[in-house]
């Protein structure tokens, strides 16, 4: 395949999965035992399969697009979409850098599992230090501890409850998508390769 192909279909692609991964940033719903502010959805998805499929940097340019995208109906003031960047930015071009280094199906899976531990990590400070001292300026500190002591009593800090409520569900969100992954990126490829 040419040059000129080959960036017809990256682009192509990319633009495929970061309309899916817009789609499904809309598609998010509250799950028990955790604060109703913190909603599971799917759109890390799109951008861990365009990481498999086409590397590292297309991964994090998909979270970059669906991000800009949602800043036009942000209620965050942007905080949440710079939050929602970072993590699936780490996420997908942690598992696109292994998949890169080892392309086979434990390779995916592997690297999938690897982001989703680094960017469950790294939602502790940027949660600390970015997205909460930002909401501090519209909600009280102690109201937002509240909202999880409504839920576990015995939480007396937010850095304990970074620990015990967003850390784990960062995780289970990346490990969800990287088990959808597993299940559909062999049928998408051909599609996403140009192949038939």
């Amino acid at each position: 395949m040419s040059k000129a192909k080959t960036k017809t279909r990256l682009l192509a692609g990319c633009g495929m999965l970061s309309a899916a991964a817009i789609a499904l940033q809309y598609l998010e719903f509250p799950i028990p035992l955790v604060p109703s502010f913190l909603k599971l959805d799917f759109s890390d998805l799109p951008a861990l399969i365009g990481a498999f499929a086409y590397g590292p940097i297309a991964g994090i340019v998909i979270e970059l697009v669906k991000n800009l995208i949602h800043m036009a109906v942000s209620q965050s003031g942007y905080i949440g979409e710079l939050s929602n960047f970072i993590l699936g930015a780490v996420f997908s071009a942690v598992a696109g850098l292994v998949y890169k280094k080892y392309n086979t199906k434990n390779g995916a899976f592997w690297g999938g599992v690897l982001g989703a531990v680094c960017m469950a990590i790294v939602s502790f400070p940027s949660n600390l230090f970015i997205v909460y001292p930002f909401y501090y300026n519209f909600m009280d500190k102690a109201a937002v501890l509240a909202m999880y002591q409504a839920i576990l009593p015995s939480v007396k800090t937010i850095e304990e409850a970074l620990i015990i409520f967003n850390v784990p569900f960062t995780l289970v969100k990346g490990l969800i998508c990287v088990g959808i992954s597993m299940l559909i990126y062999k049928p998408l490829s051909p599609i996403l390769h140009g192949k038939k």
